[in-house]
C-alpha cells in the first residue's frame, strides 16, 4: 500500500510519500510516542523560557523584600538585607565555607541586591538569550545558562569572594557561548557576532573596574563557563538539538526548581 505525504509530528513540516524519515528533523514515521513530543514548542519554547526566567527572578526579588520586612533586615529602598539574601540562597565563601550551602551556586543566580541590579540583569537576559537560542536552540541555551552560572559562582568561590548574588554570571555564560560561536563559525557572520560580543565583554570589564561591589570573578567565570559548555554541546549549524539536549535541559530545570523551592521553605519555615 502506497503511503501518503504527512506532516511530521515533531517539526510539522511535510514528509513526502517516498520518505521514511522527516528530511528536516530526522523523525521516523514509526517513531515511538516519546519522539513525537514537539520539544521546540510549549515548555521549551524560547520566548516562554525567557519569560519564565524573568518571572522567577522578579518573584525571588519580591520574596527577598518580604523576608527582609519580616526579619527587620531591610536595606535601602527596594533593597533586601544581606541576612534575607543569605537565607534565600546567596553564595560565596561565607555561605559555603561556614554553612556548607553548596547548592547556593544555583540559587544565587535568582537573587538581586536592589531594583537597579535586577532591572539591569533582566534587560541583558532579554536581549542576549534569544540570540543564543537562535544559534544553539532553546534547550542548549538553558543548559548553558544553568551550567555557566554554576561555573561562574564556583570560580568566584575559589577566588575568595565572600558573598555574592545576581543573574549576571549566568547571563555572562550566554555571552561566552556567543563568543565561542562567532569564533568557531567564522565567516562574515561569525566574525560580526564575535566582534559585537567582544564589545560587550570589554564593557563588562570597564563597568567592573568603575563600580565597586561588582563580582568580576563571577562575570569572568560565567564567560569561561559559557565558552566551555558551548564548545562541548555544540551549536545548531554543527548538529541539531536532539533528545539528549532536551533531557539535559529538563534536568537543569528540575534541579533549579527543587533548589529554589528548598531555599524558600528553609527561609520562611
Amino acid at each position: 500500500m502506497t503511503q501518503r505525504a504527512i506532516l511530521c509530528s515533531r517539526c510539522r513540516r511535510l514528509v513526502g510519500s517516498e520518505e521514511s524519515v522527516c528530511s528536516w528533523c530526522g523523525t521516523a514515521r514509526s517513531a515511538p510516542w516519546w519522539q513525537f513530543i514537539n520539544w521546540s514548542k510549549g515548555v521549551m519554547d524560547g520566548d516562554w523560557l525567557v519569560k519564565t526566567l524573568i518571572t522567577a527572578n522578579v518573584l525571588f526579588f519580591a520574596l527577598s523584600l518580604i523576608l527582609s520586612a519580616r526579619t527587620g533586615d531591610s536595606g535601602s529602598f527596594l533593597s533586601p538585607g544581606q541576612t534575607s539574601l543569605m537565607l534565600l540562597g546567596a553564595t560565596g565563601t561565607y555561605p559555603i565555607g561556614h554553612f556548607g550551602r553548596f547548592w547556593t551556586v544555583v540559587s544565587a543566580s535568582y537573587l538581586h541586591g536592589g531594583i537597579i541590579h535586577l532591572i539591569f540583569n533582566l534587560m541583558a537576559l532579554k536581549q542576549i538569550a534569544p540570540l543564543v537560542s537562535n544559534e544553539y536552540g532553546t534547550s542548549r541555551m538553558f543548559t548553558i545558562y544553568s551550567f555557566g552560572g554554576v561555573i561562574g559562582y564556583a570560580i568566584s568561590y575559589f577566588a575568595g569572594v565572600p558573598f555574592t548574588i545576581g543573574a549576571s554570571a549566568a547571563v555572562c555564560s550566554l555571552i561566552g557561548a556567543l563568543l565561542y560561536y562567532g569564533k568557531s563559525r567564522g565567516g562574515a557572520y561569525g566574525s560580526s557576532v564575535y566582534r559585537e560580543v567582544s564589545g560587550w565583554v570589554v564593557s563588562l570589564f570597564v563597568f567592573g573596574l568603575i563600580f565597586p561591589g561588582i563580582n568580576n570573578w563571577g562575570h569572568g567565570g560565567g564567560i569561561i563557563g559559557g565558552i566551555v559548555v558551548g564548545a562541548i554541546i555544540g551549536y545548531s549549524e554543527r548538529r541539531r538539538e536532539n533528545n539528549l539536549d532536551h533531557v539535559l535541559a529538563l534536568i537543569c530545570g528540575l534541579t533549579t526548581v527543587v533548589i529554589l523551592g528548598w531555599a524558600v521553605v528553609s527561609a520562611f519555615i
